[in-house]
């Protein structure tokens, strides 16, 4: 079928495989580029598909040439309907780990139920043995709790004051004043639920449980502060009650991991351009911004330049873990570097839509996004017809 991106709203609802692949084949090459990381050899990465996880899974198979088991949820294709570009993510990762002669299998379902994680227990027994390190990346906006069987749904809203401040519409470039209502304390509870820490150490647990944690095995969360911009509506409203609840199962799941010397960290990232961040209020005008800057100062980093630099400057180094005052890893380093910040907060005031193409990078936001699924990508020819129906080499 031709294959052409189909949106609604901030979703694209289709996926080009052969984008998709040519995206992972391209960061294949990065990775192989910048040689051997002495890092994991069995990983299990929660949340394996896209974005830092799939970046993740690919630092850890062609930097350090170690086996991985991907857990995610994508949508397979049907006939004349094409898969999310997960699943075409995940079938060009594993065709090219198989052929570098790497075990790489998969499993797609709910991370959060316990169906999924004892699949994953089962295989991690069979194939593996053991694993030595953990990625937890599930970026998710709802999960039913599989102790209580209750639905959580998260929420982006500030706590107690309205959020008023502009954004943007990525696709037309109007910039415009967005206002967000306070929560209630229900949305913080729910938010919680969904993007804190209890699902990670529920998985850390059963693992545990089982010994399929190698000695002084490390899992690393994802997490993300941002700027004093967006700082009322994100890392101080209901996402920032969860992402401090995150970083503090950190504590309690590295005192768990005290009898194999296994230690928990959360890894602060850079703004990038991901399904959910591109439907965030503020973020897109932000990042168009922020982008322009980091460029212009040959600082710019995608998924996998950060999760490279992750590995290589701060997990795998044969020394103490560099971590802030509050025990967490920074890689966002480069984005909130004071003259970084300054600019974008100067280039703030002046935005508008007629001033923004000249300003920022929009039309990057654009490409990035569109990247996403497969689309924009150099190289394809999306006149082509192409084969919807790509199979999984290793899934479960």
């Amino acid at each position: 079928m031709i294959i052409e991106p189909r949106m609604r709203g901030f979703i694209c609802l289709t996926a080009h495989p052969k984008g998709c692949a040519q995206n992972v084949m391209q960061q294949i090459a990065f990775i192989k580029s910048k040689g051997t990381i002495e890092g994991p050899k069995k990983v299990l990465i929660i949340g394996a598909s896209t974005g830092f996880g799939l970046a993740s899974r690919i630092t850890a198979a062609f930097g350090s040439n170690a086996s991985s088991i991907g857990v995610f949820f994508e949508k397979p294709p049907a006939e004349g309907k094409t898969a999310s570009p997960g699943w075409y993510n995940t079938a060009a990762f594993e065709t090219q780990a198989r052929e570098a002669g790497l075990y790489a299998k998969s499993i797609n379902g709910d991370a959060f139920s316990n169906e999924i994680k004892q699949q994953t227990i089962d295989l991690i027994k069979k194939d593996l043995g053991q694993v030595d390190l953990v990625i937890y990346s599930l970026a998710s906006p709802v999960r039913t709790n599989p102790v209580t069987g209750i639905t959580h749904k998260s929420v982006l809203k500030p706590i107690g004051n309205r959020y008023t401040n502009k954004t943007v519409d990525f696709h037309t470039g109007k910039v415009s004043e967005i206002s967000i209502e306070p929560c209630t304390e229900e949305d913080i509870v729910n938010t919680v639920a969904v993007m804190g820490g209890e699902d990670w150490a529920m998985w850390m647990d059963a693992l545990q449980k089982d010994n399929l944690l190698a000695p002084k095995a490390v899992t690393v969360a994802y997490s993300y502060i941002g700027p004093l911009l967006t700082e009322d509506v994100y890392r101080k409203g209901t996402i920032g009650r969860a992402k401090d609840h995150l970083e503090a199962t950190a504590f309690s799941i590295t005192d768990a991991l005290a009898p194999i010397g296994g230690k928990a960290w959360v890894s602060v990232n850079k703004a990038l351009v991901t399904q959910a961040s591109s439907a965030i209020p503020v973020i897109p005008l932000y990042i168009s911004l922020l982008y322009k800057i980091m460029k212009q100062e040959g600082i710019h980093e995608g998924c996998i330049e950060q999760i490279q630099r992750l590995f290589k400057e701060r997990l795998y180094t044969n020394g103490a873990v560099p971590l802030d005052e509050k025990g967490r890893i920074r890689i966002d380093d480069w984005e909130l570097r004071e003259d970084v910040q300054a600019k974008v907060a100067a280039m703030w005031k002046d935005v508008t839509t007629d001033s923004l193409p000249g300003i920022g990078d929009l039309e990057g936001y654009r490409t990035d996004f569109y990247n996403l699924f497969g689309f924009k990508v150099d190289t394809i020819n999306y006149t082509e017809d192409v084969n919807e129906m790509v199979e999984i080499p290793g899934l479960v």
